[in-house]
């Protein structure tokens, strides 16, 4: 398609009113979400203690992401980031359906993270019924969205340090806990860890590392963000470089906790957080995770509602989607942008109310695994990014250490995951449907740009 004159493009322009420490947090804590407090339960359920092995490739492929996503993201702070970076390294066709393929993603999880959230709180607070509750956190985040970056920013840096704190506090009980430091309560040690590492072999061990990844999704909206942060280049590097020890801290530590203090045929492993707080016989424990892990579902719809936007923004402004969606309010705010992001949010709640569990599950089976092509093309494109700028001695802001040997490492690992993925049934078919997703998108993306090309211009 043919891109919009600068004659075409909006006087008001997206502002860079996010502060680099709001940018730092949401790298801290924009993959801290549902997948972690609850989705861990599952992985260990599925692998045992060797969850951790899935846990460690799946943190060592994104990890390996991020750094390249920091190093374009540094040198191009684009809304449209891994999209626009796959359209200059593979052409329009490839940046296209890459950012729709995000933004179909971001729509369906937006949906499912509102119902999510509104199902948690009426576990405690059986008041307000669901589909109200998932109302009102629809219309309450879009609105937050419409009002500005920075509002959005500040909300996210508050999310981010609430459950920040709720992991070092975990952290901290946990490991008094296995240390035996707690008073009258038994210490297991290290005996769930060391009498059956891997029950389920390495089937289990596949089995849930399609659990993590799904909880690794969401990371890259920072590189999303960059745009519209204060001093992009040094902001993203800091954020960047906060992925290492987050995985390692944050994760890896929790996930240890949680594997050496639940059996894996626990049935505490459906709520693990709240499970090991109760091992440790702290009051309420159940309530209070249960909380956080509302408020963590809430941050991470309004991250994505941020990232979907401005996909489908930057995507306009590219002509890759129609030109109305690329208007901005007085606030810098692409705010027809966001209304086509959140309305399938509304839509679902309808839909959860005359199919109750029936219409998302579908939805997950076929986007299920989209966040890893979106890696995929993050990787590809930074090696022939990359590569050009070195042979045209280009100045890089950041530069991803080891390369090309890293990158090629992450594709490798990358094809493993996708390798294992198609050796289990369950994942297999979620793998296929998300290949005839990207293939209906692509076909979709060239044929428009066909017609755009044939059409007389004026």
């Amino acid at each position: 398609m043919t891109m919009k004159s600068t004659a075409e493009r909006p006087a008001v322009q997206l502002r860079h009113s996010m502060k680099p420490r709001q940018l730092t947090m949401m790298g801290l804590g924009s993959a801290i979400g549902a997948g972690l407090f609850l989705g861990s339960g599952a992985g260990v359920q599925a692998a045992g203690p060797a969850v951790l092995v899935s846990y460690l490739a799946a943190g060592t492929l994104i990890i390996l992401v991020m750094w390249a996503l920091g190093e374009m993201a540094a040198a191009n702070p684009n809304s449209g980031a891994f999209s626009v970076y796959a359209e200059r390294a593979m052409g329009k066709t490839a940046g296209a359906t890459v950012g729709w393929l995000w933004w179909l993603q971001l729509v369906v999880v937006i949906a499912a993270e509102a119902l999510g959230a509104a199902g948690l709180l009426f576990s405690v607070w059986p008041v307000v019924p669901v589909w109200a509750l998932s109302l009102v956190f629809m219309v309450v985040f879009t609105g937050i969205n419409l009002a500005g970056v920075k509002n959005f920013g500040e909300f996210e840096f508050w999310f981010a340090i609430l459950k920040v704190t709720a992991i070092v506090l975990f952290l901290a009980i946990g490991a008094a806990l296995l240390l035996g430091l707690l008073p009258d309560v038994a210490s297991p040690g290290l005996a769930n860890i060391t009498a059956d590492f891997a029950p389920s072999g390495l089937g289990g061990i596949a089995t849930a590392l399609f659990v993590v990844i799904f909880a690794f999704g969401g990371t890259e909206i920072v590189s999303v963000a960059a745009a519209e942060t204060e001093d992009p280049e040094h902001s993203v590097t800091k954020a960047i470089r906060t992925v290492v020890w987050r995985i390692l801290v944050f994760y890896i530590g929790s996930v240890f906790v949680i594997a050496a203090v639940l059996p894996a045929t626990s049935e505490a492993l459906s709520s693990p957080f709240a499970g090991v707080l109760d091992a440790a016989r702290i009051p309420g424990a159940a309530t209070a995770i249960t909380l956080v892990a509302v408020v963590a579902l809430l941050s991470a719809l309004n991250a994505n509602l941020y990232g979907a936007s401005r996909m489908v923004f930057s995507l306009a402004e590219r002509g890759e989607a129609p030109g109305f969606l690329s208007r901005l309010s007085r606030a810098g705010v692409p705010m027809v942008a966001v209304g086509v992001s959140v309305a399938f949010g509304f839509i679902a709640t309808v839909l959860e109310l005359l199919f109750p569990e029936r219409i998302l599950p579908a939805l997950f089976q076929l986007v299920g695994s989209t966040c890893l092509v979106v890696w995929g093309s993050a990787l590809v494109s930074q090696l022939i990014l990359r590569r050009r700028a070195d042979r045209d001695g280009t100045h890089l802001p950041l530069r991803m250490t080891g390369f090309p040997g890293l990158t090629v490492f992450g594709l490798v690992l990358l094809g493993l995951v996708f390798a294992v993925g198609f050796s289990a049934e369950s994942s297999r078919i979620q793998l296929i449907s998300t290949l005839l997703l990207i293939a209906g998108i692509a076909a979709a993306c060239w044929a428009g740009a066909r017609f755009a090309a044939s059409r007389p211009t004026r």
